[in-house]
């Protein structure tokens, strides 16, 4: 697998790197392994120092890391710098909220016979993170900030169209004071993975990637017996219902399905509304996507780049000559531009049926599936009739149905009139063939912690004291 910086505006390989050598990688883990002995043994306080240093340096230097995001996969100038400020926030909050996070956890001492019962959250050594392009900062930084506030180290397999970003977290860390080797980029490809995951320094991995990634990662680790996180694919639903404000859900419905290029595992792909406002929803939503600007991810009027790899692209627009073969109707967009980048325009897909690609697949490019239904029961039974379950939206004024969709809808979350994102504050994972485990929040930080139970006993005390006075 090659590894290499092509830019997506013009197909132009700009750098390449040669992938490490068996003895390259086993010293990189090496060092990681010795890392963590290091880091585990300094105090919170510390770590907390060392994090803040981070997000101190992602801030100072924003626009010069947004502008090389930008060139490796083609997000906006803006969405790039947005990125960064929001690694900063996730670096700070973990260095704020993991004294908290990590403080030992009183049990209920008598109904266990004991005099004291606690539990307690400790590292558990390396773990490996395999890593996808298309939020190359964010996707890493929010396992990386929790994960060495908790005392593990990392080793960072990144996508290998993004090698820039993966070798500047690395320096990121290591200019913040951490001990040498706390993070390491591996430069391979993923036919290493295999061999990672199987060292016994490796205690760990989590996957931000494809279903089929995820059921390989899955395997290896299943068969050594190591921890996962999987954040795999999804194909949010995204709900109206009559009683919307439907001028705003077409609003938001633009940016959830455009965001990022369209290259968001959390973007809205399927928009499902009621027939009562179907009509006006379509006509608003088309009118907005259309109004899109396509064009060069660093000029500020740009809404929507190109996509990250012209495998990418391809893919998309097979998806929808699918859809438009068996009778399905493009409100807008929809047709692959000539010329020289991985552009695809803003597009709506009506009209369409299970026998389609787009029913059952996961688009991930600016492309929306719109669906039209006629009462709630449908609404759930269409939304949650997918395999995958990662985020999902609703839009009601009704506090019964709102109430009924957070229950109802089959997601790792779900968003009521607003759009699905990520915050530091909250979980994120998903559930079905979006994965499992999750990360932010407290429960992310505890994923890659030994969760100890500890038990403490008159008796032994006792015991040991008559023993010395003796």
């Amino acid at each position: 697998m090659t590894i290499a910086t092509t830019n997506p505006v013009t197909g132009q390989v700009l750098k390449t790197y040669e992938a490490m050598s068996d003895e390259q990688l086993d010293g990189a883990i090496e060092r990681t392994d010795l890392a963590y002995r290091q880091l585990c043994g300094t105090t919170l306080e510390q770590r907390g120092w060392w994090l803040n240093t981070v997000a101190d340096l992602l801030e100072a230097e924003r626009d010069e890391i947004a502008r090389l995001m930008t060139t490796e996969m083609g997000k906006t100038l803006a969405a790039s710098k947005a990125e960064v400020t929001k690694c900063a926030a996730a670096c700070r909050f973990y260095a704020e909220r993991a004294v908290e996070f990590l403080a030992d956890e009183p049990a209920d001492a008598r109904a266990v016979s004991a005099t004291r019962a606690f539990v307690r959250y400790q590292p558990i050594g390396p773990v490996l993170a395999v890593m996808p392009w298309n939020f190359p900062l964010w996707q890493v930084m929010r396992f990386a900030a929790p994960a060495l506030m908790a005392g593990n180290t990392g080793l960072l397999k990144h996508a290998s169209n993004v090698p820039q970003t993966a070798l500047l977290l690395e320096d990121l860390i290591r200019r913040a004071g951490f001990p040498e080797g706390a993070f390491t980029t591996l430069l391979v490809g993923s036919d290493a993975v295999d061999r990672i995951l199987r060292d016994a320094r490796v205690r760990a991995v989590t996957l931000t990637g494809s279903e089929v990634a995820g059921r390989s990662i899955a395997q290896i680790a299943g068969r050594e017996l190591k921890k996962t996180v999987l954040e795999l694919g999804g194909s949010d639903p995204f709900v109206v219902m009559p009683s919307a404000d439907v001028e705003l859900a077409a609003e938001v419905a633009t940016t959830a399905r455009c965001q990022n290029n369209g290259q968001s595992c959390i973007a809205a792909k399927r928009f499902i509304v009621h027939t009562d406002v179907y009509d006006v929803f379509a006509e608003a939503f088309a009118h907005r996507m259309s109004a899109l600007r396509v064009g060069d991810p660093m000029a500020e009027d740009t809404d929507v780049g190109p996509l990250a790899s012209e495998r990418g692209r391809d893919e998309v627009d097979a998806q929808v000559r699918d859809a438009v073969d068996k009778g399905a109707t493009v409100l807008c967009g929809g047709e692959k531009p000539g010329g020289a980048g991985w552009f695809y325009p803003p597009t709506v897909v009506a009209d369409l049926n299970p026998g389609m690609r787009m029913w059952a697949e996961e688009v991930f490019g600016p492309v929306a599936g719109l669906y039209r239904v006629s009462s709630y029961d449908d609404a759930i039974e269409l939304a949650n009739g997918t395999a995958f379950g990662l985020g999902s939206n609703a839009w009601t004024r009704d506090p019964q149905e709102q109430e009924r969709f957070a229950t109802d809808l089959e997601a790792g979350s779900v968003f009521i009139n607003g759009m699905t994102t990520s915050y530091p504050e909250l979980p994120f994972g998903g559930v079905k063939n979006s994965g499992y485990g999750r990360e932010l929040s407290a429960q992310g930080m505890h994923e890659f912690c030994n969760v100890k139970t500890v038990w403490m006993g008159v008796g032994a005390a006792t015991a040991g004291a008559g023993a010395h006075s003796e």
